[in-house]
C-alpha cells in the first residue's frame, strides 16, 4: 500500500504543476485522500466485509466528494484534478497513470447485468464532465474530450470527443503531407472519424 502511496504521489507532481511537496499532496489533495480510502474499502470488499467497505466509501465520499465504489479496480498513478463530482462504478476498472479531471462519471447504462461498467487502459486522459458508459474499453494512452459522452469503445491511442463522442485519431500514420512553409516544417494530418 505504502509503495503504491508513493508512486501515487509521484503521479500527482508530475500531473499537476501546482503540486509544491510531497507533504502538500498527502495532506491537501483529495485524490490520494479518495485513494487510500478506497484501498483500504477495497481489501474490505474483496473479503466480503461489504458493509464495511461501503462505509468506508461513503466516508470518503463526504470528505472529498469523489465516490469510488469499493469494488472498483484501480491501478497505480491515478490522479483525479479537483476531483468533485467523479463517480467511479462498481465493476470500474482502472489502469496505470490515468488522468482524470472533476465531474467525470465511469457508469453504467442500466441495462447490462454482471460487467456494468467501463474498462480504462493506462495512460488515458479523461476531460472534465465526461461520461463513460457501459462495459465498453478505453484503450491505451486515449484521450476523452470535456463533457464527451462515451457510449462506444475508443481504440488505443485516439481521441473521442461529442455527444454522443465520435473517435478522432490522429497518429503518425496518418500524416498526408510535410512541407516547409515560411522556413519552418509544417505538418498536416489526416483526421479519421469513425
Amino acid at each position: 500500500m505504502f509503495k503504491n502511496l508513493k508512486y501515487d504521489i509521484q503521479a500527482v507532481k508530475q500531473n499537476d504543476p501546482a503540486a509544491r511537496n510531497s507533504f502538500e499532496i498527502i495532506m491537501l489533495y483529495p485524490s490520494i485522500h479518495a485513494l487510500i480510502f478506497h484501498r483500504m474499502a477495497h481489501f474490505l470488499y474483496k473479503r466480503h466485509l461489504f458493509f464495511l467497505a461501503r462505509l468506508i466509501s461513503q466516508i470518503s465520499r463526504f470528505i472529498t466528494g469523489i465516490e469510488i465504489h469499493p469494488g472498483a479496480k484501480i491501478g497505480k498513478g491515478l490522479f483525479i484534478d479537483h476531483g468533485m463530482g467523479v463517480v467511479i462504478g462498481e465493476t470500474a476498472e482502472i489502469g496505470d497513470n490515468v488522468t482524470i479531471f472533476h465531474g467525470v462519471t465511469l457508469g453504467g447504462t442500466g441495462k447490462d447485468k454482471g460487467k456494468r461498467h467501463p474498462t480504462v487502459g493506462n495512460n488515458v486522459v479523461i476531460g472534465a464532465g465526461a461520461k463513460i458508459l457501459g462495459p465498453i474499453k478505453i484503450g491505451d494512452g486515449a484521450k476523452i474530450g470535456a463533457n464527451a459522452v462515451v457510449l462506444k469503445e475508443v481504440p488505443s491511442k485516439a481521441t473521442a470527443v461529442g455527444i454522443p463522442a465520435r473517435i478522432i485519431m490522429t497518429r503518425p500514420e496518418n500524416i498526408i503531407e510535410i512541407s516547409h512553409y515560411q522556413g519552418k516544417i509544417r505538418t498536416i494530418y489526416n483526421e479519421m472519424i469513425i
